[in-house]
């Protein structure tokens, strides 16, 4: 049975926090709470909680993970950005999207588009998973928390806890979370994409929502 944290989605407690990032970095995969729904996380480089994940949501190895940075910094690391991309990435984040950018050597290959060096980065708008990143160090691996026959996220730690208690690590819970994914974009060669449109407003990119969404 997985260990189950309360943790306050404003002030997350420092003693959890760091028990959380120890259980990450000893290899356990953990769901968490984020600005837009629920997900699965392991460390960077976990290949046996990557499988695990690939398993628990019937994934293939095509599917991308994303790779859920704490701030601008360290998402330079791991990905190509440009001055012009970099304006626009600063003028979004932290917030509800996924940025489709080119790797750079920094990442696992695990991690990688296998047709192109390409990776999915974010930075969610989150207490708790911005303190779980300060605290480990690094970023996670992650995926949105969605069973392989339903249409939605998991919302709700005590519906995650009945359904997935024995085969996670750690279940934080954070609260409710909206049932909307990430917006995900395309900022390849220069070039900006809607790949799905989620929470996060594609406006301020230059790209008009395509169905109505309520404040």
């Amino acid at each position: 049975m997985s260990q189950f944290f309360h943790v306050h989605p404003a002030n997350p407690q420092a003693r959890l926090i760091r028990q959380a990032a120890d259980i990450i970095l000893q290899g356990g995969v953990v769901a968490y709470p984020t600005d837009s729904a629920y997900a699965l996380g392991c460390r960077l480089g976990n290949k046996e909680g990557l499988e695990r994940i690939r398993r628990l949501r019937q994934l293939d190895d095509k599917h991308n993970f994303t790779l859920v940075c704490r701030d601008l910094s360290e998402l330079g690391v791991y990905a190509k950005v440009d001055n012009t991309i970099f304006r626009l990435l600063k003028a979004t984040t932290p917030g509800p999207y996924t940025f489709i950018l080119n790797a750079t050597t920094e990442v696992p290959r695990l991690l990688l588009h296998p047709k192109r060096r390409t990776i999915g980065l974010r930075i969610p708008d989150h207490q708790i998973t911005l303190d779980l990143l300060a605290a480990l160090g690094e970023p996670m691996m992650s995926v949105t928390l969605m069973l392989p026959d339903d249409n939605l996220p998991l919302t709700d730690p005590e519906r995650i806890r009945d359904l997935l208690g024995k085969q996670l690590d750690l279940i934080i819970d954070g609260g409710a979370c909206t049932v909307e994914p990430t917006t995900v974009l395309s900022l390849l060669n220069g070039e900006v994409e809607l790949m799905r449109e989620g929470l996060g407003d594609p406006e301020p990119f230059g790209i008009s929502r395509s169905v109505q969404h309520e404040d």
